[in-house]
């Protein structure tokens, strides 16, 4: 097989590092290496530069720059969201919501409340991925201490209705915490931080490093801190902060803003040239998510195969040179199916290794077209196989391009109360909001 260039497709997954990044944290990590919390000059330096950093930070939230407490990542702002909002809940305010397409650090804190004792609330999505306003308002109580929905889903892209739920909590008195991390470089965030009042971003999703994170906290919203050892971050984040990774966190949210209407539309015509070239190269492909490109977020592609070997497809593309990714990057790795896709009423095996195509600040055309016509070779060579296999050639049995693989009424879209009341897809199909009692 001939070699190719490299084609990355995976940035939702994480972003390249952007070369100006690279030099913002080069310039830190030679002139304000200190300890921020040092009074002399070298620590005043590095305390700068974090200060910066926080400005531009919230300035890509539009939020306060006194609210954001940078950590070492989403998934730590997460855990500290939602333990801290639980830590600080007044008595007898011990239930969640939270929607079933939540990221894990999200859905598993919340879990973890749950065999505390907590009462815990996992309200399921559309077949398209979004979760109703109305299900998530029906499902706060005088006892709930926090609801969580995210700004859009980081498998899918499917956007959520934040404001609206976020008008339903206020007037109810209960927090709401947004993950926009999977929005962030494909929609504007201000919107998100205006409206909730927890708000989690990542460094490395923006062309920032890995290892940086923040939590937006809303001025009266009450957080207890979870963990104890230090004052920094004003107490909520104890430790050292990690000065490079920070100013280059910063330095990513400035770019973002300066160049976020260019990259937006950039984004949005690669999406619609990205989806042509799945649908002709690969028409066997399920198309996850809203199909109105208003409801989801652009620059991100996850195709269902539920007759083929989606893990065999991703290696294929990889010996391609195609870089593309399957569900979440934290989840990949193992052998569990998608608990997205499961609770918007795919077919197990729908749900495992799905491919999943993303574009960011560096995506080109040529990218996007190499990386359909990859899926389309790989797509082809597994149905040939099969069709060998098989004795004849063609898709699989009872496979037909095009298919609709849930709905209402469908087999596809029935949510079994068999599943396991651990799992964060545990949704009965009964109920449009299901109370999970999670026992140690």
């Amino acid at each position: 097989m001939p070699q190719r260039a490299r084609v990355y497709v995976d940035y939702a997954a994480t972003a390249p590092l952007r070369p100006e990044v690279a030099e913002a944290m080069r310039r830190v990590e030679a002139e304000a290496w200190g300890n921020p919390s040092s009074p002399h000059a070298v620590g005043r330096r590095a305390r700068s530069a974090v200060e910066r950093a926080r400005a531009d930070v919230a300035g890509l939230l539009g939020c306060a720059a006194a609210g954001v407490i940078f950590t070492s990542g989403a998934t730590e702002a997460n855990n500290l969201a939602v333990f801290g909002a639980a830590g600080a809940a007044p008595e007898g305010r011990r239930h969640v919501v939270v929607s079933a397409v939540e990221h894990h650090s999200v859905l598993e804190p919340c879990l973890a409340l749950g065999r505390r004792g907590w009462a815990v609330d996992v309200v399921a999505p559309e077949p398209d991925g979004r979760v109703a306003a109305e299900r998530m308002a029906a499902a706060l109580r005088p006892e709930t201490a926090l609801c969580a929905l995210m700004l859009a889903n980081n498998e899918v892209g499917a956007l959520q209705p934040v404001a609206a739920v976020a008008a339903a909590c206020r007037a109810a008195g209960v927090p709401l915490l947004c993950d926009a991390v999977a929005a962030a470089g494909r929609v504007p965030l201000r919107e998100a931080a205006a409206h909730a009042d927890l708000v989690t971003v990542s460094a490395h999703k923006i062309g920032g490093p890995q290892g940086a994170g923040a939590l937006c906290v809303a001025p009266g919203c009450a957080l207890a801190p979870v963990w104890r050892g230090g004052r920094q971050e004003r107490g909520w984040r104890p430790g050292t902060e990690n000065v490079a990774a920070i100013a280059g966190f910063g330095a990513a949210a400035r770019l973002l803003r300066e160049e976020e209407a260019a990259l937006l539309a950039r984004l949005r015509a690669l999406d619609a040239r990205l989806r042509r070239g799945a649908a002709a190269t690969a028409p066997q492909g399920h198309a996850a998510g809203p199909p109105d490109p208003a409801l989801r977020v652009p620059g991100l592609l996850t195709l269902a195969f539920p007759d083929l070997d989606g893990e065999a497809l991703l290696v294929g593309l990889d010996l391609r040179g195609v870089a593309a990714g399957s569900g979440a990057a934290c989840t990949s790795g193992s052998l569990r199916p998608s608990h997205v896709l499961q609770a918007m009423g795919l077919p197990p095996q729908a749900c495992r290794f799905p491919v999943r195509l993303s574009l960011g600040w560096g995506s080109a055309e040529a990218d996007v077209d190499a990386a359909a016509a990859a899926l389309g070779e790989v797509v082809a060579l597994q149905l040939a196989a099969r069709g060998r296999a098989a004795g004849g050639a063609g898709a699989p049995a009872g496979w037909r391009a095009g298919a609709r693989l849930s709905g209402p009424g469908s087999r596809a879209s029935s949510r079994s109360d068999s599943r396991s009341a651990r799992s964060p897809a545990a949704i009965r199909s009964a109920a449009s909001v299901t109370e999970i009692q999670v026992r140690s």
